[in-house]
């Protein structure tokens, strides 16, 4: 990301910078990778080491089913019940040791903080508004939106009023950032690249809270839940600079790479972490060589699995799906359009389709509870009647 500033900060860091009353801010160096990766300094009102008790909540980790037969697999999200805030509300579907994937149907706002100390989060919004505080600042939200969170930060979601926010979310055990290829060497995004920093939204407004007070923030370390209660509130930051913040990027500004003939999954890349990659599929003109096929080709994703999450509109290579499906094509196995959906894309100009893609580079493993959305037809929905 590139360099921000909000609030009030002093000339020179590491150095006296003090209130009104004479005493002084506490500053804090936020930084990954041991100060030599993206790092932000922030000041804050009280000291953010106040912790008035600390307590052990239980293990986060989902508990993922046996191997069985390797499958195609279709799990339908609309199936999931369970809603609440941000946090509770969140249903694990797979993962693996780079990352965590899943649902979540936000019908509250988060009483307690929450902050992932195992990592970065990515918070793609399928529908609904609202806002998200976060000691950073204060994030505006809205369909289409993806939201990256840095390690460490401290927030919650507040959804607008009587509306339901759904989101499918990635906890990645690694910095998400944007594609490598896509950055010159001095970290600007590249003329080619299907974004700039333009289309990245940062915090809004930094809203700051001198207040003291039992305040609870739920931490994720170490694959367990923490219950830290601060002396203060924990959004007392005055003022703060850097490269390590919260930002948004709507799928809408993403623009898509046409060619001649059907382009392969790696133009539609957005982001990428260590072992994933994640991919947004949008309205788009197809191919335009007079004999192009619009329709993907079969293949096969030997080293990697393909997740996708349905967003939006008819997904020409795909029967049986709708909004909120989520499709897993494990490494291994070909797959590709179902009967019919090569022939039927011939000569079509354009796809309204939304959707996102995540690829990632070690097996996906399916958590037991998915189970019970899944539809068990879909390995054998490429069998020509």
């Amino acid at each position: 990301m590139y360099y921000r500033q909000m609030g009030k900060i002093p000339h020179k860091r590491h150095t006296v910078f003090k209130k009104e009353d004479g005493s002084l801010f506490r500053e804090q160096v936020m930084g990954t990778r041991g100060f030599s990766g993206t790092e932000s300094i922030l000041y804050h009102h009280f000291m953010p080491t106040e912790v008035i008790k600390s307590e052990l909540v239980g293990s986060y980790l989902p508990e993922y089913e046996q191997q069985g037969a390797l499958s195609h697999r279709h799990f339908i999200t609309t199936g999931i019940v369970k809603n609440g805030n941000a946090l509770e509300a969140r249903e694990y579907l797979l993962g693996n040791q780079d990352l965590l994937i899943g649902t979540a149907n936000i019908t509250a706002a988060m009483e307690s903080f929450y902050r992932n100390a195992d990592g970065d989060e990515m918070l793609y919004i399928h529908y609904g508004s609202g806002i998200i505080e976060t000691m950073f600042g204060t994030i505006t939200y809205r369909p289409g939106d993806y939201i990256v969170i840095p390690i460490g930060t401290i927030y919650r979601v507040v959804p607008n009023e009587n509306e339901t926010t759904k989101m499918l979310f990635v906890e990645s055990f690694s910095q998400i950032t944007t594609p490598k290829r896509y950055r010159n060497e001095y970290g600007q995004l590249l003329e080619h690249s299907p974004f700039c920093e333009r289309d990245i939204r940062g915090p809004e407004a930094l809203v700051t809270f001198d207040v003291k007070g039992e305040y609870e923030v739920l931490t994720k370390s170490r694959g367990f839940i923490h219950s830290h209660i601060l002396g203060h509130h924990p959004l007392d930051v005055v003022g703060w600079d850097g490269y390590l913040y919260p930002w948004a990027f709507n799928i809408e500004d993403f623009e898509p790479i046409t060619g001649r003939v059907h382009q392969p999954p790696p133009v539609h890349q957005t982001f990428e972490g260590h072992n994933f990659v994640v991919c947004s599929f949008v309205p788009r003109l197809y191919d335009y060589h007079p004999e192009a096929i619009p329709a993907p080709y079969y293949h096969s994703n030997v080293n990697s699995d393909e997740l996708l999450y349905y967003v939006e509109g008819n997904f020409m290579s795909r029967k049986g799906i709708q909004e909120g499906s989520i499709t897993l094509h494990p490494g291994g196995i070909p797959h590709g359009p179902h009967p019919g959906k090569t022939e039927a894309s011939i000569g079509k100009k354009e796809t309204l389709e939304l959707a996102v893609m995540i690829d990632t580079f070690h097996p996906l493993k399916i958590v037991k509870s998915a189970g019970e959305i899944e539809d068990p037809a879909y390995m054998y929905s490429w069998i020509e009647k």
